[in-house]
């Protein structure tokens, strides 16, 4: 089967929703390719399950409350995983279909399947049903997944990255983090507030270099309260994987015997799969792809927005730059094609207040 669209987008994240629907407010007909679930890592891995997960750990374990009402307060006092995956599962769920139904309201056509480059204007989408789909434009917004050092032995049991948390089947008793920037840090202090034991190791002899330093000693202070130990300016050589425990080896000659090592070594852009050089594109060696001011990259029609563009990788960036990628790409004015999208939903509700004043009358 082929299909022919305007404008045809690559990955359903934050980046992949806001330019698909930036274009269908323009009037363009548009398709969107997804190969997992809608909402891409934000919603199923990232940054979404992250924060449920970060405010069901605060709420359970009582850490919050504390200097009110002792060190000794929790809301549960056994807190399993399977806690945690509920109110992550729910929290994913509701928001898969706000996606859903934000695309569909759009008339955005959604494709479910691998997609991959044929030809800098054709992709082949390979799903329950494979198809051939055309389009005159392209953003790129397959995102990012976990870096996974080839050296290391990940089995997703007792050595994990982010994406596999919840895969957990119970809350560890000792952990080790690889890994010290911004997710790095957010699981340590979250296994430090269930009560795990924690080693947080990073090779640079600071954590979250990119922030204030009385910010990051601050933070310091407040995890190491929690129980943490900070193995800062060392290098991970080896991870040992037995039965039930993992050992981690350092270039100093340390040993960090831990139920489970994490990794959070950074990510690494989700194109090995796109076969971009047939569309005369290539990534660099972390899967990124280079794009310039207006988010374009070194194909005319083909632009990328999103964690696959490199820094900030934020969420709330991505989706300026898929909208921005977008409107650049049908040449229009980003400023103009916003206050579009805005006249555009003030109208709808009041449409919609219309209707049901006459409904009620």
């Amino acid at each position: 089967m082929s299909d022919d669209f305007e404008l045809l987008v690559i990955g359903s994240g934050p980046a992949g929703q806001k330019a698909a629907i930036q274009a269908a407010k323009l009037g363009r007909r548009v398709a969107l390719v997804e190969r997992r679930e809608l909402g891409g890592v934000s919603v199923n891995w990232g940054t979404i399950p992250s924060k449920t997960l970060r405010e069901a750990i605060v709420y359970l374990t009582g850490i919050s409350q504390r200097t009110t009402y002792g060190q000794s307060y929790r809301v549960k006092e056994e807190i399993t995983i399977e806690d945690l995956r509920q109110r992550t599962r729910q929290v994913i769920d509701r928001e898969v279909d706000v996606v859903r139904h934000q695309l569909m309201r759009n008339h955005i056509q959604v494709f479910h399947g691998s997609a991959h480059f044929l030809d800098p204007n054709t992709v082949l989408v390979s799903g329950e049903d494979e198809r051939r789909v055309t389009a005159e434009r392209f953003v790129i917004a397959s995102g990012t997944r976990p870096a996974r050092p080839s050296a290391v032995d990940f089995d997703d049991k007792t050595i994990l990255d982010s994406d596999g948390l919840l895969l957990l089947g119970q809350i560890p008793a000792s952990v080790v983090v690889v890994g010290a920037g911004v997710i790095g840090v957010e699981y340590a202090s979250m296994f430090a507030a269930l009560g795990s034991n924690v080693t947080l190791v990073e090779k640079r002899a600071r954590l979250l270099d990119f922030c204030d330093d009385q910010i990051t000693e601050g933070l310091q202070y407040h995890l190491r309260d929690l129980g943490v130990v900070f193995r800062l300016g060392e290098e991970v050589t080896a991870v040992e994987r037995h039965a039930d425990s993992t050992l981690t080896q350092l270039a100093s000659g340390k040993r960090i015997p831990a139920e489970v090592v994490l990794y959070a070594a950074g990510r690494q852009g989700e194109t090995d799969g796109l076969e971009l050089e047939k569309a005369g594109l290539q990534a660099d060696e972390r899967g990124r792809i280079a794009v310039g001011p207006d988010y374009r990259t070194s194909v005319e029609h083909i632009f990328a927005a999103g964690d696959v563009i490199g820094w900030p990788a934020l969420a709330a960036t991505a989706m300026e730059q898929g909208r921005l990628a977008s409107a650049h790409a049908f040449g229009e004015d980003a400023a103009l094609s916003r206050a579009s999208c805005f006249r555009s939903a003030s109208t709808r509700s009041q449409r919609s207040a219309t209707s049901a004043v006459r409904k009620r009358s």
